[in-house]
């Protein structure tokens, strides 16, 4: 099966039904998409398809329709995405664990919503928890983050 990840090609070997979650992890080895629940609950696998948000632990690699975004491959090699940079700006986050998937939910919020609302940013990242509440800092970022996107 081949993949397209983080704008690399990748063959694997693996079953149909295996999550994505665990290619990336295991066998491609990025670590940057976290375990949280492994039922689509808690937000921290979330990595894009084809530029959408999704649970890679609830999507099957045979379901995977076009090229794979982590964590890892969201900026470039020389500047952080706009996201990364106002989560860093707002001191987002606090234990970390959840923050890769918030990231990449924001992300996908302002791809298709450039200027959000406090209600659309509350809707779009529902699906993500975080132990540590920092909701309001998250909330602020993304907020920063559409202004840098728009200034851009």
């Amino acid at each position: 099966m081949q993949l397209v990840v983080d704008g690399k090609s990748h063959v694997v070997d693996v079953e149909e039904d295996m999550p994505l979650l665990w290619v990336l992890r295991d066998e491609l080895g990025i670590k940057g998409v976290k375990y949280g629940c492994g039922v689509a609950a808690c937000g921290a696998c979330t990595v894009h398809i084809d530029g959408v948000a999704v649970r890679s632990c609830q999507t099957f690699v045979s379901d995977v329709d076009g090229p794979v975004t982590t964590i890892n491959g969201l900026g470039t090699p020389d500047a952080m995405h706009a996201v990364q940079e106002a989560w860093v700006e707002h001191q987002v986050a606090q234990c970390g664990y959840c923050q890769s998937g918030q990231i990449m939910q924001a992300a996908s919020l302002l791809a298709e919503t450039p200027a959000p609302t406090d209600g659309d940013i509350d809707d779009a990242m529902m699906g993500n928890l975080c132990r540590c509440g920092t909701y309001p800092r998250i909330r602020a970022a993304v907020k920063t983050a559409a202004q840098k996107l728009k200034e851009a």
